[in-house]
C-alpha cells in the first residue's frame, strides 16, 4: 500500500493557496478541458450554475467551487464527515451553499438533496475507506459511482454535466458506459495530479440527456 504521509507538490501548493487537499487540482483541469463550471475559452460562468458535490469533505471541490461562483447560483454539498473550516474563511456560511452531513444512500439526506431542486453540474470525489486489496477497494469504489449515478438520473437538469471518481478495475466500466447512455458524451479522464501510483481516475459526462 503506498505510504501518503509525506507531503508532495500538490499537497503542499494546495495548502499554500489555501485549500485542504490536492484534489482541487484534478477538478481545475477538469473544468480548464471540459468547461464544467466555467467555459473554456472565455473563462465565463456557465449560467444558472447549480451544484451538487457528493464526497465533499475535507472540502476542496466546495472551497473551488464558491470561489468561482461567488455569489451567484447554488452549491449543495453532502459528506458522512464535517467540512474543513480551515482555509473558507466564510465562504460556507453563504446563503448560496448548503452542506448535508450524511450518506448519499440514506433516505433522509436524499430527499433534502431532492427538496432544492434540479442540479445543472453534479460532481463526486468520494472514495471508500481504502483496504490495499484491490479487488475490494475496486468493488467498493463501484458501489459508491453507482450511488452517484442515481443522482445522475434522478437530480439533474437537462444538459447537465457530471464527473465522478472510480478505482479502475472489476466492473468498473459498467459506469462510463452508463455515463454514455445518460449524457451525449461520456469519457474517462486522469488529471496530472493523480498520484502516478493510483488507480484512480475520473468518468466525465457531458450533456444529460
Amino acid at each position: 500500500m503506498a505510504n501518503y504521509k509525506n507531503p508532495d507538490y500538490w499537497q503542499l501548493k494546495a495548502r499554500q493557496e489555501g485549500y485542504p487537499a490536492r484534489s482541487v487540482y484534478k477538478l481545475d483541469e477538469m473544468n480548464g478541458k471540459f468547461g464544467l463550471i466555467n467555459k473554456p475559452k472565455t473563462g465565463k460562468l456557465l449560467p444558472n450554475l447549480r451544484i451538487l458535490d457528493l464526497g465533499a469533505a475535507p472540502g476542496s471541490w466546495s472551497l473551488y467551487v464558491l470561489r468561482k461562483i461567488k455569489t451567484e447560483g447554488l452549491l449543495v454539498s453532502v459528506d458522512l464527515s464535517p467540512l474543513s473550516r480551515e482555509f473558507d474563511k466564510g465562504l460556507f456560511d453563504q446563503s448560496n451553499f448548503h452542506f448535508i452531513q450524511g450518506d448519499i444512500t440514506d433516505e433522509t439526506v436524499k430527499q433534502d438533496i431532492f427538496s432544492r431542486g434540479w442540479y445543472s453540474l453534479l460532481l463526486s470525489d468520494a472514495a471508500p475507506s481504502t483496504t490495499g486489496n484491490r479487488s475490494v477497494d475496486t468493488s467498493r469504489s463501484l458501489e459508491l459511482a453507482e450511488a452517484v449515478l442515481v443522482y445522475a438520473e434522478t437530480a439533474l437538469s437537462r444538459g447537465a454535466n457530471m464527473c465522478v471518481k472510480v478505482f479502475q478495475g472489476g466492473d468498473t466500466a459498467s459506469v462510463l458506459k452508463k455515463i454514455k447512455e445518460l449524457f451525449s458524451v461520456g469519457k474517462s479522464f486522469k488529471p496530472e495530479a493523480c498520484r502516478s501510483e493510483s488507480f484512480e481516475t475520473y468518468y466525465v459526462g457531458l450533456g444529460f440527456r
